[in-house]
């Protein structure tokens, strides 16, 4: 059974996501009116997915985007939007976000997102993520060679994030601390020259040092 919390400024959308979910099969293990109130929320329940919905359409104020980074770094996120934008898709996949969707999508739509963000995929819409993607061929070829090349350990994990696994389970993987596990994605940032996971997947891709 997947574990959900979930996260809406209305009580009554809390109250229509948490019984949807539940009829479908999820556990909703906890509730909260605010990303910034998630870190302390999150000592009582271990969710495997947090799903937001956000009223602020494409322009979030800067706390929350901030806290929803650090806490996207964590667990696997869903966000759902108001007004989906190319702007707003690209900024929540740099700070971890795995899915963003319109408010607009089916109940039927939302629960396979948040079981394909579970798996460890990215969903998005389409349209958007194709203009997304959309970018001069050329910026694909003109690779920087590294000023530091990545350790073999370093490499095992930079393919965990390419993977979706979030720091816990990656030092679940490799028998480590949570602490070195963190250590090491900060070291793998710092090499690439990336300023999320994301970008760090990304870049690893064209250095040839993520298997997809």
């Amino acid at each position: 059974m997947i574990r959900v919390f979930i996260v809406a400024s209305s009580s009554v959308s809390r109250a229509g996501l948490r019984s949807m979910l539940a009829e479908a099969g999820f556990e909703v293990v906890g509730v909260a009116q605010d990303v910034e109130l998630l870190d302390e929320a999150l000592l009582d329940s271990v969710p495997d997915v947090i799903l937001i919905e956000s009223t602020g359409g494409a322009a979030e104020n800067g706390g929350q985007r901030l806290a929803l980074g650090g806490v996207a770094h964590d667990f696997p996120v869903l966000l759902v939007v108001e007004q989906l934008d190319q702007a707003q898709l690209a900024q929540a996949l740099r700070a971890g976000v795995r899915a963003v969707l319109p408010r607009e999508i089916s109940a039927e739509q939302l629960q396979a997102a948040l079981r394909a963000v579970v798996a460890g995929l990215i969903v998005a819409n389409p349209t958007e993520i194709s203009a997304l993607l959309a970018a001069p061929a050329s910026s694909m070829n003109d690779v920087i060679p590294l000023a530091e090349p990545l350790t073999k350990r370093e490499r095992e994990v930079l393919q965990m994030l390419a993977s979706g696994l979030a720091n816990k389970e990656i030092a679940a993987r490799l028998a480590i601390s949570d602490h070195t596990a963190k250590f090491h994605v900060a070291s793998i940032l710092g090499k690439l020259g990336a300023s999320t996971r994301t970008e760090a997947v990304a870049i690893g891709i064209r250095h040839g040092l993520v298997l997809l």
